[in-house]
């Protein structure tokens, strides 16, 4: 098994119910047992967290009340935090498009928590990974699968 890009990054998880923090934790730990998790179940305990550390990953509950201060903190900083929203809700565009705007890197259906570490890696890794290169990894397999024709000379 390959290391996580998880291990030795400090995550900062937000959200008003108990059960959906320790499912995080247990997941990431599982898959990143280096890394720090910080844990706030309401809105002024992730205020002072996001004022105190500087953090890897930001996970925010899409329904917390003034979600857009916790944006706010965690997105308009001289160094930003990524930013992964959970939510209850179906992932509409329209719903989302004022968070995508403001830089919000993707979203997560509740339901799907049980697959949330390939998708926390996914979020992390392709901000550090230049943008060729990320294109480059998308197309593997392509090159191999479609040769270039050998140029035959037909006789006249």
């Amino acid at each position: 098994m390959k290391e996580s890009i998880l291990n030795g990054k400090r995550i900062l998880v937000v959200n008003d119910d108990p059960d959906i923090l320790e499912i995080l934790e247990e997941e990431i730990i599982i898959a990143a047992p280096n890394s720090y998790i910080d844990k706030a179940n309401h809105y002024q305990k992730g205020i002072e967290l996001l004022a105190s550390f500087t953090y890897d990953l930001v996970i925010l509950d899409m329904t917390l009340s003034r979600i857009s201060r916790l944006l706010n903190l965690s997105l308009y900083r001289p160094s930003p935090f990524p930013v992964v929203m959970l939510t209850a809700y179906n992932l509409d565009p329209e719903t989302l498009r004022p968070y995508t705007e403001m830089g919000v890197r993707a979203y997560l259906p509740k339901e799907k928590l049980g697959q949330i570490v390939p998708f926390l890696e996914d979020s992390l890794k392709h901000q550090y990974l230049p943008f060729w290169r990320y294109i480059f990894e998308n197309l593997r397999g392509f090159s191999n699968t479609h040769r270039r024709r050998k140029r035959v000379e037909v006789p006249c």
